[in-house]
Formats: C-alpha cells, sequence, structure tokens
C-alpha cells in the first residue's frame, strides 16, 4: 500500500512558494545571523571589560577598544537587520504575489462548479487576507526565527566550553519552559480552531449582507440581516477572547520561565566559586552570556501564534492549488470544424447526477435552442459545451475530437459564452466590451455595440463609452448589461455562440432587437441559444426539448408541435401569457 505522503511543515511550504527568491532569503538569513550575533557580542565585550576590572587592569586604551568595540557590534546589528529586512520584504512581496497569481490562475483551471461551491467571502479572505498574512512567516519568521534560534545554540555551546555544569545550569528552566509552551499549544487548539470556523463565517456574512443590501432593504429585513451580522461579529470575537483566555496564562508562564536563566546560573555559579572549582571571572562571563540568552528566546516564543497560523493558511492555500484541475491538455489545437456532438453524457453536481446521458448534435453553421421547464438542466448543458465543467461520463465533440483532448486557452477561441448572469467589471463600457477582444480598436467596439442595439443607451449615459459601470455593472439596468455582454461575445467573433437566456431580464422591443442583431452577427456560425420565450427560438433549426436532465423531444418547431408533447404545452402556456399581456 501506498504511503501516505507528509505534508512539509508551514516553513518549510511558504520557503517552496520562494523559487527564484531562495537566494535573496538565503541573505536575510545570514544578515539576520549576523545582526544577532552582533546584538549579542557587546555581552562578550562587557564580559572583557569585568574580567579586565577583576584582574587588576588599569590600561585606559584597553576600556576604550571594549567601549568602540560595542559601539560598531551595535552599529551592525543595526545596519545589518535593516538589510536583512529590506531583502527579506522585497523576496516577500514578490512571492505573494506569485502566489496569488498562481492562486487565481488555477480557479480559471478548475471546474465551474468547484468555484462556486465556496462562497466568495471565504475565497476573498483567501486570496487577500491569508496570503497576505504569509509576508509575516517570509519577511520576518524565516531570517528572524532561525537567526535567534541559532545565536542562542552557539552561546549554550560557548557556556558549555567555560563550564560543562554552568551549560547545564543555564539550560535548566528550558524544559519547564517547553512544558508551558506545549500546555499552551495544546489547551487552546480548540480555541484557535473556533476563531478560525468563526472568522470565516463572518466573512460571509458581510459579503452576503453587501450584496443582498437591495433586498433587504426593500424587503424590510434590514433588522434581521444585521443582527445576523452583529451575532457572527460577537461570535469572532468572543472566539478571539477564548482563545487569548486559554492561551494568557501558560503563554506568560512560558514568557517568563524559558528566559529565567538567572534563576538557576546565579545559585549554581556561586556554589562552585565559593567551592572553588570555578573561577570568578568565569563565572561573571557565564552570567553577562545567559543574560545575552534571554531576548533571542523571547524573540522565538513571540512567533507561536504566527507560526501556528502559518499552518492554517498553508492548508487554505495549498488546498486552491491542489484542487482537482478541468482535464485540458497543455498544447492542443482545436479542430477546424465547428461541429459539436453530445454523447450519453452524464453530469453530477454534489453528488446529485443532474444529466443523465443526454446526446446531441450541433451541426456546424446551425441554430439549435434548448427548451425546457425551469432547473431541467438546460444551463448545464450549456455550461458543459462552453467547458466551464467537466462531464463525469460520455463525451462532448468538436469536429470530432473530444474537447477534453483541446487546451483550454484554444477551445476558449472558438466559443462565445453569454450567460444569464452577466458580470462586468468596474470599468469602463468601451473596456467592458473589448475583453471580448482586448486587440480591437476603438472603431471595431462601438460597430460592435452598434450591432448589438445598445450603441444608442451608451450614448445617452454620462460619459458615453468611458462611463464607468461600477462594481458588477451596478450603476447599469439588468436589461443594459445583457446588452453590453452581447456585444462582447459578439466583437470576439467566435464560430461557436452560446446565449444562455441571455435576453432574460430585457424587454419585448429590446428583446426583438438583439434577436435580430444576433441573427445577423452570427450568420455563418454554430448558434446555440436557451431562450424562457419561445417566440425567440421558432426558427431554430432543431430544438430540443429538455426535461429532468434527459432530452425528451426534439425537433423543428413544427415538428415538436405534432409530437402533441410537453413542448406543445409549453408552447400553449407562452401564447397565453403573451394574449394576456
Amino acid at each position: 500500500m501506498e504511503a501516505k505522503k507528509k505534508s512539509p511543515s508551514p516553513i518549510a511550504w511558504a520557503l517552496g512558494q520562494a523559487g527564484p527568491h531562495r537566494g535573496q532569503f538565503a541573505l536575510s538569513v545570514i544578515l539576520a545571523v549576523l545582526g544577532v550575533a552582533f546584538s549579542v557580542a557587546p555581552y562578550f565585550a562587557v564580559a572583557g571589560i569585568v574580567k579586565g576590572l577583576m584582574a587588576g587592569e588599569r590600561d585606559l586604551p584597553y576600556y576604550l577598544t571594549q567601549a568602540g568595540l560595542i559601539a560598531l557590534f551595535w552599529l551592525g546589528r543595526v545596519l545589518c537587520h535593516a538589510f536583512s529586512t529590506a531583502t527579506s520584504h522585497r523576496a516577500t512581496f514578490a512571492v505573494l504575489g506569485e502566489i496569488r497569481k498562481r492562486c487565481t490562475e488555477k480557479l480559471t483551471r478548475m471546474p465551474l462548479g468547484a468555484v462556486l461551491q465556496q462562497s466568495s467571502g471565504a475565497l476573498k479572505n483567501t486570496l487577500i487576507e491569508r496570503i497576505d498574512s504569509i509576508e509575516t512567516t517570509l519577511a520576518h519568521i524565516v531570517p528572524e526565527f532561525t537567526a535567534n534560534l541559532l545565536i542562542p545554540i552557539i552561546i549554550t555551546v560557548y557556556i558549555f566550553t567555560i563550564d560543562w555544569r554552568m551549560g547545564l545550569a543555564s539550560l535548566a528552566t528550558v524544559p519547564l519552559g517547553m512544558f508551558f509552551y506545549i500546555w499552551m499549544m495544546a489547551t487552546s487548539a480548540g480555541f484557535y480552531q473556533a476563531t478560525i470556523d468563526n472568522t470565516k463565517a463572518l466573512n460571509n456574512t458581510a459579503v452576503e449582507y453587501i450584496n443582498g443590501i437591495q433586498v433587504i432593504k426593500v424587503f424590510g429585513k434590514t433588522k434581521s440581516s444585521y443582527e445576523r451580522f452583529v451575532k457572527d461579529a460577537h461570535a469572532a470575537a468572543g472566539a478571539f477572547i477564548g482563545w487569548m483566555r486559554a492561551s494568557i496564562l501558560p503563554f506568560t508562564f512560558a514568557m517568563v520561565v524559558m528566559p529565567a536563566t538567572m534563576v538557576s546560573v546565579l545559585p549554581i555559579g556561586g556554589l562552585l566559586v565559593k567551592g572553588g572549582t570555578l573561577s570568578g571571572q568565569d563565572f561573571v562571563t557565564v552570567i553577562i552570556l545567559s543574560v545575552g540568552l534571554i531576548t533571542p528566546l523571547i524573540t522565538l516564543m513571540s512567533y507561536s501564534d504566527d507560526i501556528r497560523t502559518m499552518g492554517t493558511i498553508f492548508g487554505e492555500v495549498q488546498a486552491i492549488l491542489d484542487a482537482p484541475e478541468q482535464e485540458r491538455p497543455a498544447t492542443g489545437d482545436a479542430p477546424s470544424g465547428s461541429n459539436l456532438t453530445l454523447n450519453n453524457v452524464h453530469f453530477s453536481y454534489a453528488d446529485k447526477e443532474i444529466l443523465h446521458g443526454v446526446s446531441m448534435a450541433v451541426p456546424e453553421g446551425s441554430f439549435v435552442a434548448l427548451v425546457g421547464p425551469s432547473g431541467s438542466g438546460k444551463s448545464t448543458i450549456a455550461r458543459l459545451i462552453a467547458a466551464l465543467w467537466d462531464v463525469n461520463g460520455g463525451s462532448i465533440s468538436l469536429g470530432g475530437k473530444d474537447i477534453r483532448q483541446i487546451s483550454q486557452e484554444a477551445y476558449a477561441d472558438r466559443v462565445a459564452f453569454v450567460s444569464q448572469d452577466n458580470y462586468l467589471f468596474n470599468m469602463t463600457v468601451r473596456e467592458n466590451i473589448r475583453l471580448g477582444r482586448p486587440g480591437a480598436t476603438d472603431a471595431e467596439v462601438e460597430q460592435a455595440a452598434k450591432d448589438s442595439g445598445c450603441h444608442d443607451f451608451i450614448m445617452g449615459l454620462e460619459h458615453g463609452y468611458d462611463t464607468l459601470v461600477g462594481s458588477s455593472g451596478g450603476h447599469l439596468s439588468g436589461g443594459e448589461r445583457q446588452r453590453i455582454s452581447i456585444a462582447r461575445a459578439m466583437l470576439k467573433a467566435a464560430p461557436i455562440v452560446i446565449l444562455d437566456e441571455a435576453t432574460a431580464y430585457t424587454d419585448p422591443e429590446n428583446e426583438a432587437v438583439i434577436q435580430r442583431s444576433v441573427s445577423k452577427l452570427t450568420a455563418g456560425k454554430t448558434l446555440i441559444v436557451i431562450a424562457h420565450r419561445l417566440s425567440t427560438v421558432t426558427d431554430a433549426d432543431r430544438i430540443y426539448v429538455v426535461n429532468n436532465g434527459a432530452i425528451e423531444d426534439s425537433g423543428t418547431h413544427a415538428e415538436l408541435l405534432s409530437h402533441h408533447g410537453l413542448y406543445e404545452k409549453m408552447w400553449q402556456a407562452h401564447m397565453e401569457v403573451k394574449d394576456n399581456g
């Protein structure tokens, strides 16, 4: 049986992300070690001064030299610390940018369902705040923890060379200090996890509250929604308070006991001097060096929470980076033809099968429509054709080639997709349309808008094409957002166009304008339309009736009416609504 792969430690994982910046981190560690060494070196100089005084040294230049060395050591410590910090931060921010870029690129390679099942608040927290938190580990813990761990070891070894008994005495408080430290880590583990869980819940509630503020105000749910936010905020605060309460006592003991080297060094050293087995000069030297152990040990222990937090961040970021990707080769050109074939397609979402053996053909240059009740699986089929998800069974082929054998980039160039949930970025109208083809000129952008029937309303905006649309296109109506999205798709000039109820929010007049524009712009292209108004697809080459995740019927409008099945009932209902309207 294959052995389970051991996960690296948080610091090892963080360093593993350094890539080409490892040299800078190595330099930062070296400078940090030198900086801590310079901060400890004055204790040796002070020990030399004390030894000189005890030996009756009266040469003033000797003491001036020692004082000068102390000043130089202090300057060296300041310079090394400054250069170490600057070097580690330059490398760290470059690495954080690369990690964030890897995560966002990873999201584009994951199936859409895997991304959507994660709340936007949790993803935002991981991609922004959590990755930013890695800065403490890379920029501070890596160089400073390493340096502050190495120097006490060197000092302790030196004390052992003076007298092994004093070496043991200098370590006497370490076991007790470690006991309190382990106690803290063990008793606070559950409280720490509670802070993680409650903080995630608070982030999700905050994002949901902001995104749904319009619904909250319209339906008078301000009080209940705000109460939920306050409840989650109190829960998050309470979790942190609980964590601190569980940690404060053992952490305080650890911070007090671990560096308290004098508690054992002074009495044991005094007895050894009194017994004549340790010289007074060596005793003084050990005392001064033991004092030099205090600051590095306190610094080491102060990083305990950061190291624990790093473990959580490592798990969250690695969960994204290790998530399953869609099955796509790095390279693989799409066939020249645009025939689409779905062969016995099965698809499950959250362990529930949504599509049950769907088979359909979309000939190149044809106009195919998908109709059916809400929740029947129409949009799922469209998203599978657009390669936003991968099928769980069966296959989807383009030009006779399984789309999973075509690179993501090559397939994306062949398909333009406009969904019922149209998203616009907080950029100008012109920039949002140009996303369809980044190299398009202003004239081409405006022509696409004219052909899509949205030029006139764009010119009526405050700054025309240079008007900012707001977050998610919030400054525009739903119909206006849809028309801009259609213009963006048309500008792409892909041979396959998928409209997933793309006119859902438009009135009948604008819908007719858009349908005429789409018909003109998609001439000679493969067009797949999901429509909630059946009158807009009556001239389709083939209409597939989707019901309960399966193809129930197919044919032209006239053929389907003659079958007297579900389509006829839907058509009659549609005409009744139209007549009553």
